[in-house]
């Protein structure tokens, strides 16, 4: 027991981590993100989101998901989306560091725990269970709620073009669409007082991919 606690609290400590790696995103006061910050907020967004969906969601692990799919940040760093977007080997080795991370942590806590974090990690990149997607919208949902509170001087130019291009994450389910149309709207408004062009963004993004 007392080895298995020990390597638990490696765990934690490497958690830790996620408190200064810093993500491309600020806060409303103008102080930059961290990787646990945003964490915390998209499981907050799951246990108020759950009982609107359209689905039953199985919340436990939808939260164990949540937690565990940005701590390989802890070792590999936060690689911001527009980084990777038009770049397959940048992606390739950010899935290759990521993947060498949660095998670490695998490792360092055994059989039973290491390969249920390992799993639900597995899950949350596939994309593919009914949690995944409720995850992986969130997490989308959550990082556009956050350029929304943030002063439109921080964003970059492709963020204005990404605040457009949700709907592939939400189109499985009727109530993530709805919010995602909403936060939608509040970045819209946000750009078009800062004299940017949105229709211009909105009939250059892609189709709506439903999966």
């Amino acid at each position: 027991m007392k080895t298995n606690l020990l390597n638990i609290l490696e765990v934690i400590k490497l958690g830790e981590k996620l408190k200064s790696e810093m993500r491309h995103s600020w806060l409303s006061n103008g102080r930059q993100e961290s990787v646990a910050e945003h964490t915390w907020r998209v499981s907050l967004m799951a246990m108020l989101v759950e009982h609107y969906l359209t689905e039953e969601v199985d919340s436990a692990k939808l939260l164990k998901m949540i937690i565990i799919h940005d701590l390989v940040e802890a070792e590999a760093g936060d690689i911001p989306a527009f980084d990777t977007m038009n770049d397959e080997s940048a992606r390739e080795q950010k899935s290759v560091n990521e993947r060498k991370s949660i095998e670490k942590i695998r490792g360092m806590l055994g059989h039973a725990l290491g390969n249920e974090l390992y799993n639900l990690w597995l899950e949350f990149e596939g994309k593919q269970t009914y949690e995944a997607k409720v995850a992986n919208a969130l997490d989308k949902l959550e990082a556009q709620i956050r350029h929304n509170e943030a002063d439109v001087s921080t964003w970059l130019e492709v963020e204005h073009k990404m605040s457009f291009m949700m709907d592939k994450h939400v189109g499985f389910d009727e109530t993530l669409q709805i919010f995602k149309d909403i936060i939608e709207e509040e970045a819209e408004k946000k750009l078009n007082e800062a004299g940017v062009d949105t229709k211009k963004l909105r009939d250059h993004r892609p189709s709506p991919i439903v999966t």
